[in-house]
């Protein structure tokens, strides 16, 4: 039965307002989205990764923390893709051969992954060399939604970077569940050849973007200018202060490798229940966003950080039951106790963490606003590298091992403990709340700027 085209239109006219958030469903946008939505699919290796590194390479959970500290070093460094895809176009663009290169290195990791790699070195390598794929594209990507942003209204800019934000999030949901279920039935192996697919995407997305290239060698001066811009911007006390508040407030030490290891060889707890817990995280991560808005977004910063940290910090103690079997006496299946607690914690900690874009959003001056954010972001990356090392040592001194988990309550109560470290320096965050509180300003730069670069 074919549709009349009538019908067509009115279902286009629906997916736009309802689904779309009122843009048109151009394709670059569609491009854009795809890109994001493979950021969030990408999650099908996830448990495949953890799964490799503890069984077939045999680390241990220092060593597999140390590694994931590792491997996030290129999301530390993002501004400085964006200033080279502006700086040095390939062939006169700044977006299409970046995305299609960033596509392919993603697609070649997860091959060498699922093929030749046998040692932890080797592992380190590629993880990381996938990281920076999917930190290049996100670049790439994020510096087209402030394109469009620019030349939108402030509320359809808003609705734009949630519609990015829920794509990648429908893309993790998707997966979530099914991360686990393909490990039951295939090898990690497998897993890894099936994920490689995805980055090819990206690659194919690139064709769709709208861009005209560039006129000119270089775009050299304009890079000069942000770079003046950042320099003036990251010297006031208004924004460096809060961003030091940032760091301390993530780079706590992380018990998550330990955990894992706890689940896995203690527990018993396997592939197919573990991707179960992915897709209840993922859902809550969802909710936790909503209550945010819905109840939490006009709550001051310092309100609302102060009290989510005490809140995390005590309902983290949990964990204690389940790492000391606790929970077995007072009748709750470690399952159902692991479920219940990473649900309870997710929301929580989706609450505590969204303020942080808020805050990082509204710290910008104009001009410069996303290369800014993107370096606001990077220190919070090297604060999340901080906390998978320090939590490597931790497990190293307590002697924690892939069947050795005596101590491991300890580095629960330590790692929960230490997250209450930020709440003396509350003071450095803005008084205002996330609904109200205005971006700064800068002095307008000597040198005329050209299109800024975008992160």
């Amino acid at each position: 039965m074919l549709v009349p085209p009538t019908g067509i239109a009115k279902l286009k006219k629906i997916a736009t307002e309802k689904l779309l958030f009122g843009h048109e469903p151009t394709p670059e946008l569609i491009a854009i989205m795809l890109v994001y939505f493979v950021q969030g699919i990408l999650g099908l290796a996830r448990l495949a990764v953890s799964f490799f590194l503890k069984d077939d390479l045999g680390l241990t959970p220092a060593q597999v923390s140390a590694m994931m500290g590792i491997v996030a070093l290129p999301w530390i460094v993002k501004p400085l893709f964006g200033f080279i895809s502006d700086g040095l176009p390939i062939f006169g663009y700044r977006r299409r051969p970046y995305l299609i290169l960033s596509g392919i290195l993603g697609a070649t990791s997860w091959i060498a992954l699922g093929s030749v790699v046998q040692t932890a070195w080797m592992a380190t390598a590629v993880i990381a060399l996938s990281s920076l794929s999917v930190a290049v594209s996100d670049v790439i990507v994020d510096s087209l939604v402030v394109e469009r942003a620019r030349k939108e209204s402030l509320s359809a800019a808003g609705s734009l970077q949630s519609l990015c934000w829920g794509t990648s999030a429908f893309g993790g949901l998707l997966t979530a569940y099914l991360s686990g279920f393909l490990l039951e039935q295939f090898s990690t192996q497998t897993v890894f050849l099936i994920t490689a697919s995805f980055p090819l995407l990206v690659c194919a997305t690139a064709w769709a973007i709208a861009e005209e290239p560039v006129t000119g060698r270089s775009n050299g001066e304009t890079v000069k200018t942000q770079i003046r811009q950042l320099k003036a911007a990251i010297s006031q006390k208004s924004i460096w202060l809060p961003t030091a508040f940032l760091f301390i407030w993530q780079a706590t030490p992380t018990a998550d490798s330990a955990f894992f290891f706890f689940t896995t060889n203690e527990l018993g707890f396997p592939p197919e229940f573990l991707g179960r817990v992915r897709l209840v995280t993922s859902i809550a991560a969802l909710v936790g966003v909503w209550l945010f808005q819905r109840f939490f977004k006009t709550v001051p910063f310092r309100t609302i950080f102060g009290w989510s940290t005490v809140l995390s910090a005590a309902l983290g103690m949990t964990t204690l039951l389940l790492v000391t079997h606790a929970n077995r006496a007072i009748g709750i299946d470690d399952r159902w106790f692991s479920l219940g607690d990473s649900l309870v914690l997710t929301v929580m900690g989706q609450i505590a963490f969204m303020p942080v874009l808020v805050l990082a959003a509204r710290l910008c001056p104009k001009g410069v606003e996303a290369t800014l954010f993107a370096l606001l972001m990077s220190v919070t990356n090297l604060a999340g590298v901080i906390s998978h090392e320090f939590g490597a040592v931790l497990m190293h001194w307590m002697a924690i091992t892939p069947t050795n988990f005596e101590n491991l309550w300890l580095l629960v109560l330590v790692t929960n403990l230490s997250t209450l470290v930020p709440l003396p320096f509350l003071g450095w965050l803005p008084n205002g709340s996330p609904e109200i509180e205005e971006p700064q300003s800068l002095p307008v730069p000597s040198v005329s700027e050209s299109e800024p670069t975008v992160v």
